[in-house]
């Protein structure tokens, strides 16, 4: 989407808040000398319950069983990620794969300042990107595909109720570390089948997430619902307390899954990817609390992965935090209009397109249908000049990795 350069921000050095100690004693574990004995070695009972402990606070920092090979394994090594190597980018050392994701918590990373100072990461498309397809109608099939519909009449985007813990659907603001510095995005509870009333999932872009095909996962993700309940100004952020920005907490994703498609093909303009630009995180709270994100947050919607055609949607209202001038982050926006068609690439889905002058940060926030309950898309691209959104269509391969999450 429109990705227009806003003012310069005055920056902070990232942070080298240390991660818990612990978590160097965790991975080495996970990663040293137990894998290197014989496969019919059986521990000891002193050697069971000193790895109990372990193993539990590995299921507590969130990290895999088997940690990414590409990940520092040496305490030196570690020593170094702990203390800020991982802003080192290079692209033999980025996590990339499906099951590379790791996202220990750094306890108070995330504080009002950086989270003010954080730049959208969004994505742009020009006329060239679009492919005309058939002009309206149904491409004489019945269906949406290969269809380009007339650019639609732009919606002037308006600012959500406050405060959103009482007024506002369950979209936030999704934080990432990239090569570019600290990013921001939005996301949305979701509801999961198999944790009914007590879901952890949020659904936003792939490119929120993972970079593509130039590179791979984003670290230090978290996610922040009803980010700014109250709507206060930019101005007052930096110095907010923390409550008054992230009135349920900062959630930390465990774990993140895209699209097989964006990973391969997504990029940084143009519309590579767009189609299948969608992701899923698992996330937990940084400050450990019992209870799960949809019954902290008090609702999540339904995400509705039957793609349906686009004459059968009456309305869709993309919800996001917008930071690209005229706006600057610090608020939710919606727009409600009828959704037409967009073909971004023929071999893959047509992608649902809505006008409205939403910017840069809204990125992965939700497209609810008509009343609201319901998801159909999340926020992929829109044109340099602004004016519309576009939004992949969630099929098999969405809900393939909302399922994969949901396993998890």
């Amino acid at each position: 989407m429109s990705a227009t350069a806003r003012p310069a921000r005055r920056r902070r050095p990232a942070l080298a808040t240390a991660a818990v100690a612990a978590v160097l004693a965790v991975t080495a574990t996970a990663c040293g000398p137990e894998a290197e004995g014989p496969a019919d070695d059986k521990p000891s009972a002193s050697e069971t319950s000193a790895q109990e402990p372990g193993k539990d606070l590995k299921e507590e920092l969130g990290l895999p069983d088997k940690l990414p090979k590409d990940l520092p394994t040496s305490l030196k090594d570690l020593e170094g990620w702990r203390n800020g190597e991982w802003k080192n980018w290079s692209k033999d050392d980025w996590l990339r794969e499906a099951g590379d994701f790791i996202n220990p918590i750094i306890d108070d990373l995330w504080d009002p300042d950086r989270m003010k100072d954080a730049d959208e990461n969004d994505r742009e498309v020009d006329d060239s990107d679009i492919d005309a397809g058939e002009s309206g109608g149904d491409n004489g099939t019945g269906e949406d595909e290969g269809v380009t519909d007339p650019t639609p009449p732009k919606v002037r985007a308006e600012q959500v109720r406050t405060p959103y813990t009482r007024n506002a659907a369950p979209v936030g603001k999704v934080f990432m570390d990239t090569p570019k510095g600290s990013m921001v995005c939005s996301g949305t509870v979701v509801k999961d089948p198999a944790n009914p009333g007590r879901s952890n999932l949020v659904a936003t872009a792939g490119h929120c997430v993972h970079a593509g095909s130039s590179g791979g996962w984003f670290r230090n993700v978290v996610f922040v619902p009803h980010y700014n309940p109250d709507g206060l100004p930019d101005s007052r952020l930096a110095d907010a307390q923390q409550q008054d920005v992230a009135p349920h907490g900062v959630w930390w994703a465990q774990y993140a899954q895209t699209t097989d498609h964006w990973i391969k093909n997504g990029s940084q303009s143009g519309g590579n990817g767009a189609p299948q630009d969608f992701a899923m995180m698992k996330v937990k709270p940084e400050n450990g609390s019992g209870k799960s994100l949809e019954e902290t947050v008090g609702k999540a919607a339904d995400i509705n992965f039957n793609t349906p055609r686009v004459k059968g949607i009456s309305t869709l209202t993309p919800t996001g935090y917008p930071a690209a001038p005229p706006f600057d982050g610090a608020k939710m926006y919606q727009c409600t209009g009828k959704p037409g068609r967009v073909t971004l690439d023929p071999q893959q889905p047509t992608m649902y397109r809505v006008g409205c002058t939403m910017t840069g940060g809204s990125s992965g926030g939700g497209w609810f249908g008509p009343g609201g309950d319901e998801l159909l898309s999340v926020t992929s691209v829109g044109p340099v000049t602004g004016g519309w959104l576009a939004g992949p269509r969630l099929g098999d391969e969405a809900k393939g990795v909302f399922e994969t999450v949901s396993k998890k």
